[in-house]
């Protein structure tokens, strides 16, 4: 069985270099600066990039990290919001998120919905904005905050944000179909907002799938743009009052015409505030949500809109925020969270399966995680799987 460990970021090039680490493993690694709701990715020269909150949790600051591949410590943090105070940290699934983009450019978007956030005009009434900023050409700053809603304000839940490498970036929400009211789920729907040239310029947004879905007000979603320009939504559903379902949605044309690939049935009356994740597949993308206290993942075929059996973890321990992440074995580690309440933490606990889905030896639990927030998870060139939290 292989070991784990919960290890100090700042020497992380120590265990990249383990021979245990050679042939698989999880570190689990604390989130720089004791830093809540981390999000990471990995771009093709091996260097990590990381989001984290601190801060109020009405109003705090998102900074950015990297750590190129081999070296031990992470770079000086980038405050990533311009206006201090104006990300919220509230429910867990508001919180920012991160995408990597044509020559590695990296994309954030946050609810504006902190208490040192500026109000917007739309329609004339004062509202919530979605911010969006990019890493600059120099890579030492980010641009100042966008709003990028134009037509359909009305956020709750999280918003969330893709970028493929020939220049598109997709912005995505969940709000009232404009002229709608903001009291019925039933007249939510999700809006991608689309950019050709890296998130210099954005279209205006249009609902993403035809049939209507409704969307749960006050849970997260996902974004992902795979490597073939494919485009993926994951977010909950709200339909009859009880019908809390987890749709994917995948527009094979650049965020064009979005099909429902799955749906994952949970009739549920209450918000559950539920998030989810979609990450690179050896071809597509995987999928993580959770359904009836339960955490699955899924592999999602863009071509074929096929989407494998759903795979959960041994065990009946109440499981929530699941994140996957698939290696260049085929192997995927499933991490998710225990114990976790509004305003309460609790443990992330972790299982790797095999390629042909098996759960291995290789899984674990450790607490100390901190009230709002959850895991994160990324997978080196080598095949290791890294674990922030």
């Amino acid at each position: 069985m292989r070991s784990r460990f919960v290890i100090s970021s700042t020497i992380l090039v120590l265990i990249q270099s383990l021979s245990w680490m050679a042939h698989g493993g999880v570190a689990l690694l604390r989130t720089p600066n004791s830093g809540i709701q981390p999000q990471t990715a990995v771009d093709t020269k091996g260097t990590i990039h990381l989001i984290y909150y601190t801060g109020s949790l009405e109003g705090g600051d998102v900074f950015y990290v990297k750590q190129p591949f081999g070296k031990t410590e992470f770079s000086k943090p980038l405050r990533v919001n311009g206006r201090p105070g104006s990300v919220i940290a509230m429910g867990t699934v508001r919180g920012a998120q991160m995408a990597l983009g044509r020559n590695g450019r990296v994309h954030v978007v946050w609810d504006g919905m902190g208490k040192g956030a500026a109000r917007v005009s739309i329609g004339g009434k004062e509202v919530a904005p979605l911010l969006y900023t990019r890493l600059n050409d120099e890579q030492t700053a980010f641009e100042p905050e966008r709003n990028i809603i134009t037509l359909a304000p009305g956020l709750d839940g999280g918003s969330s944000v893709a970028a493929d490498s020939e220049g598109n970036v997709y912005v995505t929400w969940h709000a009232p179909q404009p002229g709608k009211s903001h009291e019925d789920e039933e007249d939510r729907a999700v809006f991608i907002a689309r950019s050709r040239e890296d998130g210099k310029t954005f279209e205006t947004e249009k609902s993403a799938p035809s049939e209507r879905t409704g969307a749960c007000a006050c849970c997260g979603m996902r974004a992902f743009a795979d490597s073939s320009g494919a485009v993926y939504i994951l977010f909950r559903s709200a339909m009859g009052g009880l019908n809390r379902d987890a749709l994917i949605l995948v527009s094979r044309r650049h965020g064009e015409d979005f099909t429902i690939a799955h749906r994952d049935k949970w009739k549920v009356t209450t918000c559950p505030m539920s998030s989810a994740t979609l990450t690179q597949a050896k071809y597509g993308a995987i999928a993580a949500w959770e359904t009836d206290g339960q955490v699955y993942y899924a592999q999602v075929n863009p071509r074929t809109l096929a989407v494998s059996e759903p795979i959960r973890p041994p065990g009946e321990t109440a499981r929530k925020h699941p994140v996957a992440v698939s290696n260049g074995k085929g192997e995927t580690l499933l991490v998710w969270t225990e114990g976790t309440a509004w305003a309460k933490g609790g443990a992330i606990a972790w299982q790797v399966h095999s390629a042909d889905g098996k759960p291995t030896s290789d899984k674990g639990r450790s607490e100390g995680l901190a009230s709002w927030s959850l895991a994160t998870a990324c997978a080196t060139p080598s095949g290791d799987f890294l674990v922030f939290y």
